[in-house]
């Protein structure tokens, strides 16, 4: 898969998202200062959501978590979140200024419209939507890929969604994702990521709502090749979605650590090849055989007799064994070095 100028799957880098989503709590000025953040953060891409009230919504719509007193029901919610279209257009063109991905999930078929003529290069679909196939055939019918997470989906509904958005030739990557916010340990699922790609055949990452780092690096390490994280300023921000995302900081040493991680995974090592390379500091810190007090010629040697010292030029501390019992042919001075070509026996 493809997305602008990033390559993503096996054998490339990890392409990284700061999942926003409602974090910015209907500010256009604190969604631009998210966007500066991630950018900093060295990740790939900032993602929103695309909310639009009036076509995802009706006043009986109950609340997941209901933390904003003026509000009276979640269809008031998401009208507060709600931004124009020159507001997304900005929002668009300062990502691309700073050299990030735009990404921002839709909730309905007029948030597809107002994004795609916006020029999102990919779609991100949100767990709840997996089983809307009609705004998945709409978003498979523009070409662009298509990101699923798969928090609430079973193994036939990823079926059924894959099969929709294959038939129109969509790129498709998958998403392990728990719907859990905070997600504990015991629930996010990093077995899945390798099922995944079995099954499937594409590229597959984690949606992580962990609040850590930990889950992201460890998917990583088995093979995940797309990682989102939600990201807030600070854990003490008030929304929804505090508890289950990473700071800004955090976010670039998850960035960091990812990098890091692919580096080593990207480096095998041959050890009788790299120690080979580090013969001389295996000498610098290596244990010889010294003689602990004087010996005369004719002694035979006792572990009493050893000490096992630095360096390591001489007879190798794992020859001892193979010293004790052998006769002197010459006399020792205490501290002396013992070399195997003066012992018998």
């Amino acid at each position: 898969m493809k997305i602008e100028e990033s390559q993503i799957g096996n054998g490339f880098p990890c392409f990284i998202i700061g999942e926003i989503a409602q974090a910015h709590d209907g500010s256009l000025g604190a969604a631009h200062a998210y966007i500066e953040s991630v950018a900093k953060s060295g990740a790939n891409s900032v993602k929103f959501q695309t909310h639009i009230a009036e076509a995802e919504s009706t006043p009986d719509e109950k609340f997941r978590v209901k933390v904003f007193p003026q509000d009276a029901t979640r269809y008031d919610y998401w009208r507060r979140m709600e931004f124009s279209k020159e507001q997304w257009a900005g929002l668009f063109d300062h990502a691309r200024q700073k050299g990030l991905i735009f990404l921002s999930t839709p909730f309905s078929f007029e948030a597809v419209e107002l994004l795609d003529r916006l020029g999102v290069p990919a779609w991100k679909v949100g767990s709840g939507e997996v089983g809307n196939l009609p705004m998945l055939e709409m978003m498979a019918r523009t070409g662009k890929p298509i990101l699923l997470s798969s928090g609430m989906s079973s193994w036939s509904d990823l079926d059924d969604a894959f099969a929709v958005i294959k038939k129109h030739g969509a790129e498709i990557a998958l998403f392990q994702c728990t719907t859990a916010y905070p997600c504990p340990p015991d629930k996010i699922g990093l077995n899945l990521i390798g099922e995944m790609k079995l099954r499937y055949g594409v590229p597959v990452g984690l949606s992580d709502h962990s609040g850590t780092i930990y889950p992201s690096l460890s998917a990583v390490t088995l093979g995940a090749n797309l990682i989102e994280v939600h990201t807030v300023f600070s854990k003490e921000c008030f929304g929804p979605d505090v508890s289950a995302s990473v700071t800004t900081k955090e976010l670039q040493q998850l960035v960091d650590g990812i990098r890091f991680t692919e580096a080593m995974m990207m480096a095998p090592m041959d050890k009788d090849r790299e120690a080979e390379e580090k013969k001389e500091l295996s000498i610098l810190f290596g244990k010889s055989l010294y003689c602990k007090t004087g010996l005369q010629k004719g002694h035979i040697l006792t572990p009493q007799d050893i000490a096992l010292k630095k360096p390591g030029t001489g007879m190798p501390a794992r020859m001892l064994d193979n010293a004790v019992g052998k006769i002197l042919k010459r006399d020792y001075l205490a501290g002396e070095q013992l070399k195997e070509s003066d012992l018998d026996g």
